[in-house]
């Protein structure tokens, strides 16, 4: 895949400096991780958000970050995808590094945000013709990628609506047909299952798992444990900005469920006390 200088990703306007280093073209190497994390530390009023994490992510496989709430995981992915700079560390997407240049690793990634913000006043047609002008699509491509997404996440009978009219599953996956129309190699998804009824979620988890089976790669957080044990082939747990386990669901489940291994490395599992008060009897 060729990366050009028409690629216009939202995310861009939040860096303007970024142009700075930044090269037209850059071809990704073959043969190299989709996505590598090196010593990222993000933080913020002194505090670590993200603590000097490593991580890397195969081409071609489900990647899942879990941990609970607080954990960073929303700071490791939209550093990922820049949408935040990392104050130390270095992150490669297919080889090309990010911080030297941000718009050639942007263009390899389509990205759902956490807290979906849109222009929910366009028609769900509008908004995903909107995505593939800013991705330098050509105008018929683009409209023909649109009836083909629409189909697959079965909107087409939806796109004459504005996006305000849509439901949570439905917004979701609009969005997610919005951040695929590039046809990219990276998708990076922050818990693209929150708030989703099931037939939704099924028809989202299908059209992932075609994505990842025609060469994708996908990273995503998640809560669910058994989506993620159902979806992904490694996973990372991170808690308090740091990576405790990492590796294939066998390798950091171990004898153990994932919700099991979930709950002991967060450390969740201890019995909560000072609320004895509760339990005195009213009689």
């Amino acid at each position: 895949m060729t990366i050009t200088s028409g690629d216009r990703d939202a995310a861009e306007s939040e860096h303007a400096d970024e142009r700075e280093g930044s090269a037209d073209t850059v071809e990704p190497e073959d043969n190299t991780p989709a996505l590598e994390l090196r010593g990222v530390v993000k933080t913020y009023g002194g505090e670590p958000a993200v603590a000097g994490i490593d991580l890397t992510v195969p081409a071609g496989s489900f990647y899942g970050l879990v941990g609970p709430n607080g954990a960073g995981k929303t700071t490791t992915l939209s550093m990922i995808s820049g949408l935040l700079r990392a104050d130390r560390g270095e992150i490669d997407v297919f080889g090309v590094e990010a911080r030297k240049h941000p718009r050639a690793a942007k263009a390899l990634m389509g990205v759902l945000p956490d807290r979906m913000r849109t222009f929910d006043r366009l028609t769900g047609r509008q908004l995903l013709y909107y995505f593939g002008a800013l991705r330098g699509l050509k105008s018929r491509e683009t409209k023909e990628r649109i009836e083909q997404l629409a189909e697959a996440f079965e909107l087409t009978g939806a796109l004459a609506r504005p996006v305000t009219d849509y439901s949570t599953g439905m917004t979701k996956k609009l969005m997610l047909a919005c951040a695929m129309i590039h046809a990219p190699r990276l998708l990076v998804l922050d818990e693209p299952f929150e708030s989703v009824d099931p037939v939704s979620a099924q028809k989202l988890l299908d059209v992932l798992r075609q994505y990842v089976d025609g060469g994708g790669t996908v990273i995503l957080s998640g809560h669910s444990m058994e989506l993620i044990e159902r979806m992904c082939s490694r996973i990372a747990v991170l808690v308090t900005g740091q990576v405790l386990a990492e590796g294939t669901l066998d390798e950091v489940r171990g004898e153990m469920t994932l919700e099991q291994r979930f709950v002991d490395l967060s450390g969740m599992g201890e019995e909560g006390g000072g609320l004895e008060w509760l339990h005195t009897s009213s009689a």
